[in-house]
C-alpha cells in the first residue's frame, strides 16, 4: 500500500464523501428514473403478486370482459378486478338510471378517477399508464369509452352475439394457449391405441401357440388390451397437465359411492375375468346353466351369450354364470347314452341280451371302446327291464341320433326274434255286478265276481 502526504490524504476523503453524497442524493436518483424508462415487463414482475402470479384481470360487465387491468404494488390484479367488478354490479343491481362513466383527473396524485351516478368506480394510476404506454387522461377516457359501451344495455340480438362471440374468443384463446397440450395428448392417444392393438395381436398369437383355447386368447388379449390403455391415459393427462395423484384422491373420496352403484357391473366384470381364466366351458361348447341348456357362441367380460337348441340368443349376466352349477355336456367327445327296454318273463334273457348286442353291434355309430352294457335292473310287474347302456358323440344332434336308432334298432331286433314286449297287465274285479253270460247264452252263479283284465293304457278309461 502507498502512503499518500497528508495534504494528498485530506483531499481523497473530501472527493470520497462529495461522490457518495453526490450518489445518495435523491435527485439524481428522479433524474435518473425519468431518463431511462424501466421496461413494462419489469414493472410487471415487480407488481406481481406473489401468490398467484396474475399480472392482469378482466373487469367484467354483466359477465361480459370489458377491459384488463394491472396490479398494484400492494394490490394483486385479481383482488383489484374484484373490488372494481363488485362496485360496477352493485350499481348495475340498483333500479336507477345511470348515467355515463366521467373522468376526473387528479392532477396533485397523477391520477384518474372514473365515476358513474357520483360514485368512484376505479382509479387510474401512474402504473397503469405506464403498462399500456398511454398516459393517465388518455387511457382513463379509453376505460370510461368501454365501460359506457359495456353499461349501456345492447338489444337481445346484439346482446346474445356479444356473449356469442366473447364466448368464443375465450374458447378460441384457451385452445391457441392448450395446442401443444391438446396435440401431444393426441399423439398420446395415437401411440397407446397403436400400441394396445400391438399387445393384443402379440397376446393372442401366444395365447394360440401355448394354450390353443380360444377362451385363455380372449382373457389375455382383453387384458393386455386394457392396462395399456389405462398406462396411456395416465400419460395423457399428464401431458394435459392434470395432476393424476389428485385425481385419484378425488376419485377416492367417492369410491364409496362408485362401488355401490356399479356392484352389479364390477361383479360381472369380476366373474368375467375369474370364468376366463377358469375356463369352466369354451366356445361352442353345449352347456346346461342354470334353466337355459344351449352352445356357447360368445364369452365376454361383463355376459356370456348362449343358443339354444331352438334358435333364440340368451345374454346371462357372468355373475349368475359364475354362482349356478354349470353343467358342459361336450367337455368329452364321448357321452354315455341308455335305453331302458321290458321283455316277457317268459322269455330268454340270455337270449335277449345277445340279440340286443348284435343289434347294437351293426349300429357304426356307437363307440366300440367301452362296450355296450346290458343289464337287468328292473324285476317290474309284467316286465323285466333290461337297461342298455352305450356311448356316442356328446354333441346333442350325435346323441339323440343314435339314441333314436339303438331304440328303433332293439324293438325290430327283438320282434325278429319273438321275444315279446308286453306292457302293464292290470286285473280289475268287479262286485255285485251284472253277470256275464256264457256261450249257450245262460248266466254263470249270482255269488260270483267277475273279472276284466286290461292292458295299463286303457286302465284309466275302465
Amino acid at each position: 500500500m502507498k502512503i499518500l502526504p497528508n495534504g494528498s490524504r485530506r483531499l481523497s476523503l473530501v472527493v470520497f464523501a462529495t461522490g457518495f453524497l453526490f450518489l445518495a442524493s435523491p435527485h439524481r436518483s428522479v433524474a435518473q428514473d425519468e431518463m431511462v424508462p424501466i421496461p413494462a415487463d419489469a414493472n410487471s414482475s415487480l407488481r406481481s403478486n406473489p401468490d398467484s402470479e396474475v399480472y392482469f384481470a378482466d373487469i367484467l360487465v354483466r359477465g361480459r370482459p370489458v377491459f384488463q387491468m394491472g396490479s398494484l404494488a400492494d394490490l394483486g390484479a385479481r383482488e383489484r378486478a374484484k373490488i372494481i367488478n363488485r362496485r360496477v354490479n352493485s350499481l348495475l343491481a340498483q333500479s336507477e338510471t345511470l348515467g355515463q362513466v366521467t373522468v376526473k383527473p387528479d392532477d396533485p396524485r397523477q391520477v384518474a378517477t372514473l365515476r358513474l351516478n357520483n360514485r368512484v368506480l376505479m382509479t387510474v394510476t401512474q402504473q397503469d399508464a405506464q403498462d399500456f404506454g398511454l398516459s393517465v387522461e388518455a387511457l382513463a377516457e379509453r376505460w370510461a369509452e368501454q365501460l359506457n359501451l359495456a353499461i349501456k344495455k345492447p338489444p337481445l340480438a346484439i346482446d346474445v352475439g356479444q356473449r356469442l362471440y366473447g364466448t368464443v374468443r375465450q374458447l378460441l384463446r384457451d385452445i391457441i394457449t392448450n395446442l401443444p397440450s391438446l396435440l401431444g395428448a393426441m399423439v398420446m392417444v395415437g401411440i397407446t391405441w397403436g400400441v394396445a392393438k400391438g399387445v393384443r395381436f402379440i397376446g393372442f398369437s401366444w395365447a394360440q401357440r401355448t394354450e390353443g383355447d380360444r377362451s385363455t386368447e380372449i382373457l389375455i388379449g382383453r387384458l393386455g388390451y386394457g392396462g395399456v390403455w389405462v398406462l396411456g391415459s395416465i400419460i395423457t393427462l399428464g401431458v394435459l397437465g392434470l395432476n393424476f395423484g389428485a385425481l385419484l384422491g378425488a376419485l377416492g373420496l367417492t369410491s364409496v359411492a362408485i362401488g355401490f352403484s356399479l356392484k352389479d357391473v364390477l361383479s360381472n366384470y369380476i366373474s368375467g375375468v375369474i370364468l376366463l381364466a377358469a375356463r369352466p366351458f369354451g366356445i361352442n361348447d353345449q352347456v346346461v346353466i342354470s334353466d337355459y341348456e344351449g352352445t356357447i357362441t360368445q364369452i365376454n367380460l361383463r355376459a356370456t351369450t348362449m343358443r339354444t337348441y331352438d334358435g333364440r340368443l340368451v345374454y346371462i349376466p357372468n355373475q349368475e354364470v359364475f354362482s349356478a352349477s354349470i353343467i358342459n355336456n361336450t367337455a368329452s367327445p364321448r357321452r354315455r347314452s341308455s335305453v331302458t327296454v321290458g321283455i316277457d318273463y317268459d322269455a330268454d334273457i340270455t337270449q335277449a341280451k345277445q340279440v340286443i348286442q348284435n343289434a347294437l353291434t351293426s349300429l357304426s355309430g356307437i363307440e366300440k371302446e367301452p362296450p355296450p352294457e346290458i343289464l337287468v335292473m328292473e324285476l317290474a310287474a309284467s316286465t323285466v327291464n333290461l337297461e342298455v347302456r352305450f356311448w356316442v358323440d356328446s354333441r346333442r344332434l350325435g346323441f339323440l341320433t343314435m339314441t333314436s336308432q339303438v331304440c328303433q334298432r332293439i324293438k325290430e331286433a327283438l320282434q325278429a326274434a319273438d321275444i315279446e314286449m308286453p306292457t302293464d297287465i292290470y286285473t280289475l274285479l268287479f262286485r255285485n255286478s251284472p253277470l256275464p253270460t256264457d256261450t249257450t247264452g245262460n248266466s254263470q252263479s249270482d255269488n260270483s265276481d267277475s273279472e276284466l283284465v286290461l292292458p295299463h293304457q286303457n286302465s284309466a278309461n275302465g
